[in-house]
């Protein structure tokens, strides 16, 4: 029988990842870790029964559970912002499963808990930054884009790490050019409001196209097809429609800013970490200047940007190991 101490969970409205975790002394091992299309369940609690029914013999009786969830949490329950999923409640998961507690983090929270746990090969560096000399680290602010646009910082206080969490990704968009102007004014016109999500994330990708790609499309994209997000910025970084360059443009330069935004309302000195699952996959866009020069351009305060180091996080799994993390210290 597996040596396993908890269950955690990275909920995602597209992509579910659970996983079995042994506590050690440094971050908890993965027993078992699969990953699951989210709309394939009808709730989280017949996935984990799945997952279970697959997984390794384990004792689970009386051991803890931590989710994060990719939508804002209220107590001991939460619902997903993007998916047609019933409210998840940490009692009825509990009672299911013999489970000791179940602990809800909204994703970002729960990703907040895996920063101070990554490798230096579980990161790319797009600033390395200039960390003050002496000084107590800092706060770490973490955003990430993928079906939505979420946001979490790092408090540290008195030598302990505290994720807070927030709905940033709904505050309003704020436009810096021409062309942010143009997808401000064709958001408004659609949705009656632009928020940031509307702009970076999986389907901000198809709104920007919408708003200022013209003429015929060298690619052929079909928005209405699956995967279409994925199109525009594979045709932009192969170089096949200058169309969809410009679309990948300005969400880089849009999801810079706003990165440098978290950053100044956080006061995170102690970095910045990109997640989500498109980061990796443009990571040629975001290491060409674009993002970083945006994350800066806050006058009066470009050398406190400056000094602030900036990674993007290329484990998948950043999210299921923090809430494994804060389970394993509950």
């Amino acid at each position: 029988m597996s040596m396993v101490n908890l269950l955690a969970g990275d909920v995602g409205g597209t992509t579910t990842r659970l996983g079995l975790f042994e506590r050690t002394a440094s971050r908890p091992h993965p027993v078992a870790v699969r990953q699951f299309a989210t709309l394939d369940f009808p709730d989280l609690r017949s996935m984990i029964a799945a997952f279970l029914d697959a997984a390794p013999r384990a004792e689970l009786s009386k051991a803890p559970a931590c989710f994060g969830v990719a939508g804002p949490v209220s107590g001991d329950a939460a619902s997903l912002t993007n998916t047609p999923w019933p409210r998840m409640e940490a009692d009825v998961i509990a009672r299911a499963f013999g489970l000791s507690h179940v602990r809800l983090l909204n994703d970002l929270e729960a990703m907040a808990y895996a920063v101070p746990l990554l490798e230096p090969h579980e990161v790319h560096v797009l600033q390395e930054g200039r960390p003050a000399a002496g000084a107590p680290p800092g706060n770490v602010a973490v955003i990430a884009a993928g079906t939505g646009l979420g946001e979490a910082f790092l408090h540290r206080a008195d030598g302990r790490d505290i994720a807070i969490a927030s709905e940033a990704g709904h505050a309003d968009f704020a436009a810096r050019t021409d062309r942010d102007i143009a997808v401000l004014r064709h958001l408004v016109a659609r949705f009656g409001r632009a928020q940031v999500e509307d702009v970076i994330s999986g389907r901000g990708l198809l709104e920007i196209y919408r708003a200022i790609h013209t003429g015929p499309c060298q690619a052929s994209i079909d928005l209405g097809a699956a995967g279409a997000s994925a199109a525009i910025s594979d045709a932009a970084l192969a170089g096949r429609c200058s169309g969809c360059a410009d679309t990948l443009n300005v969400f880089v330069e849009a999801y810079g800013a706003e990165a440098g935004n978290f950053a100044l309302r956080t006061i995170a000195t102690g970095g910045v970490f990109i997640g989500g699952g498109i980061a990796p996959k443009i990571l040629p866009a975001l290491t060409n200047g674009v993002f970083m020069r945006a994350f800066r351009a806050k006058a009066p305060f470009e050398a406190l940007l400056d000094s602030v180091p900036v990674k993007v996080i290329l484990d998948s799994n950043a999210g299921l190991q923090g809430a494994a993390n804060f389970c394993s210290r509950t």
